[in-house]
Formats: structure tokens, C-alpha cells, sequence
């Protein structure tokens, strides 16, 4: 079997190579569509990385015998998973608690950065405007008492809401439908109270929102002008999901004129692209799409991308299948 590697990744991909052909792309970069279909025309899997486009066309150009698209990633919005599925082609993903606990664990880094100023305080120092202590030098805001909103509890949104409990903080989310499951888990192991309510009632109670939805047609710009109005007035936005989530004009806006206190992004809407309005504003905090980056998660990742396709060429289910209908309709 022939398997392509789309890039250099950490973590382990030795096994691939036991019965293989692996063939790792030497660009140490994103690939283009041209580039993906000339290194990976006959193979019969794909590891993939989130920065790789893959649709239908570059499917049939890699050609039929392809079998997985193993994405090193936990998001699949780089690929057409109709498409996929159309062909037969099975998709997994890569989420694990090692990934959802670097996420968490970030958000919180991006929390504590935006609402202690952190990053501004450093820079000010950096560039020598330290001159002694004062008592009204870069004040912050304390998070005791406050309440977190978080959009979309799932792994992710549960370990943030885990880790709010030293700061007494109210806990309000809101999902699809409430998830009383999850909210009974979190108080019998944590202690923690956490509150479904509908978006608008989040937006508007809430002194910071934090993200952890996936993309998709109903989430993008889901944070817009007319959702950042109903926010409380000096509230603070994290975004450590997907960038499109958020329109970043709109955002620049809220924060001009003073509605919103601060912004802390690690995703953005047009990647690498950033708007320059957005990262010129003191007000605001960003990250290089950097929080799952640890070399715990980024193993764990690869363990499974690589087990997901060892699994499928040997005719055995893996697990992560993003579009399950494939498997099923193998089995029949």
C-alpha cells in the first residue's frame, strides 16, 4: 500500500511504514491543490494536515483506490466530507484529551493574558516605560465572581469550565440542546455548577465568552455585529476554535468604540491573513493557531491519524470516523 504524508509532523509515524510505501512531502509548508495531487496521485491513503484543501477534484485526481484521508487534526473543515463519503472514502479525525486539555489550558493562558493585560504590560516594560511601581499602572480585571460563558461544551468547553472553579466563577454554556449528562459529570467531579441557557441570554450575562463550537454553515460568523451588540458592555471575547466563527470586521468595530474590553484570538478568519485593524489594537491578544501545541498533544494526534490508517487498510474499522455512513456501507 502507498500512503502519503503531507508534511513533517511530531510524533511517531514509524509504524506506517511497516508493509508500506511512505512517501513525506519534503515542503516544510502548505501544500498547493497541484502539489497535494502530484505527491499523492496513487496512493490509497492520506495523512493530511488542517492547511491542506481537499475536495472532490483532488480526490479523483489522487484516484480511486484511495481509501482514508487521515486528518492530523480535530477539525475536517479542509475537507469535503460529502465528497469523501460520495466515493467512499473514509475521513478521520484526531481528538483526544491530550488535545482538548493543551485547548483548555491555552484559552485559560488567553483569559488570564487579556484580563490581568499581561501582554501589553510586558511590551511596556520591554521597551523601558517601566519606571517604579504606581498605583494605577495597566489595572486588570479580577475574575472572582465573574461569569464565563462558553459557547459549545463539549471535551474542550467542559476542561475550561473545569478549570474555572478556583476562580469562584458563575458558568453559563450553551449548546444544541442542554447536555444534562455533561452537567452531572462536572458536579459530581469538580463540584461544578455550570447553567444551560440560550445564546442571547449568554451573550448578554456574560463578562467573557469563550468558543468551542466547530465550523460550520450555521457557526460562521456566528459572533457578528448584531451578536457582539447584545454582549454586556466591557465584556471580553476568547476564540481558540475556528477563526470564520468571528467576523474580525465587525469584531474591530465592537472594540473601537469601546463596547467590547478586549479580544484574545487564536484562530482568524483568512489564515495565516490577519486584518491589520484587528492586531493593531492594544485591546487585543493573538496567538499563531497555537492551542493544541504541546508535544503531548501533537504525539497523540499523530498515534491516531496513523493508527486510523493502519486500521482501514487492514480492512479493520478505526476509530474517529468522521463520516461513519462509509464503514457502514462497506460492512453491507
Amino acid at each position: 500500500m502507498k500512503i502519503f504524508v503531507s508534511r513533517k509532523i511530531p510524533g511517531d509515524i514509524e509504524l506506517l511504514k511497516n508493509g508500506n510505501e511512505v512517501i513525506v512531502s519534503e515542503f516544510d509548508r502548505p501544500l498547493t491543490a497541484e502539489e497535494l495531487i502530484e505527491k499523492a496521485k496513487g496512493v490509497d491513503a492520506v495523512l493530511s494536515l488542517l492547511t491542506d484543501k481537499v475536495d472532490g477534484d483532488v480526490m479523483d485526481a489522487i484516484g480511486p483506490q484511495l481509501k482514508i484521508i487521515s486528518n492530523y487534526a480535530v477539525g475536517f473543515d479542509n475537507i469535503n466530507i460529502q465528497d469523501a463519503t460520495d466515493r467512499g472514502i473514509v475521513v478521520c479525525n484526531t481528538p483526544c484529551e491530550e488535545v482538548d486539555e493543551a485547548v483548555a489550558e491555552h484559552t485559560w493562558a488567553l483569559i488570564l493574558s487579556l484580563t490581568r493585560r499581561i501582554v501589553e504590560a510586558d511590551e511596556a516594560t520591554r521597551r523601558g516605560a517601566y519606571k517604579g511601581w504606581e498605583p494605577d499602572i495597566f489595572l486588570g480585571t479580577s475574575l472572582i465572581g465573574k461569569t464565563l460563558g462558553i459557547v459549545g461544551l463539549g471535551g474542550i468547553g467542559t476542561m475550561v469550565a473545569r478549570r474555572a472553579t478556583g476562580y469562584k466563577m458563575n458558568i453559563i454554556y450553551n449548546k444544541r440542546t442542554r447536555d444534562v449528562e455533561c452537567e452531572e459529570k462536572l458536579r459530581s467531579s469538580s463540584a461544578i455548577e455550570v447553567k444551560f441557557c440560550d445564546l442571547n441570554t449568554l451573550l448578554a450575562e456574560s463578562d467573557i465568552v469563550t468558543l468551542h463550537v466547530p465550523l460550520t454553515d450555521e457557526t460562521r460568523h456566528m459572533i457578528n455585529k448584531e451578536t457582539l451588540l447584545k454582549m454586556k458592555k466591557g465584556s471580553y471575547l476568547i476564540n481558540t476554535a475556528r477563526g470564520p466563527i468571528v467576523d474580525e470586521h465587525d469584531l474591530v468595530e465592537s472594540l473601537r468604540d469601546g463596547h467590547l474590553a478586549g479580544a484574545a484570538l487564536d484562530v482568524f478568519d483568512n489564515e495565516p491573513n490577519i486584518d491589520p485593524e484587528l492586531i493593531g489594537l492594544p485591546s487585543v491578544i493573538t496567538t499563531p493557531h497555537i492551542a493544541s501545541a504541546t508535544h503531548e498533544a501533537r504525539e497523540a494526534m499523530a498515534k491516531l491519524a496513523v493508527d486510523a490508517i493502519i486500521s482501514t487498510l487492514g480492512s479493520n474499522e478505526p476509530i474517529n470516523i468522521v463520516n461513519k455512513d462509509v464503514w457502514e456501507k462497506r460492512r453491507k
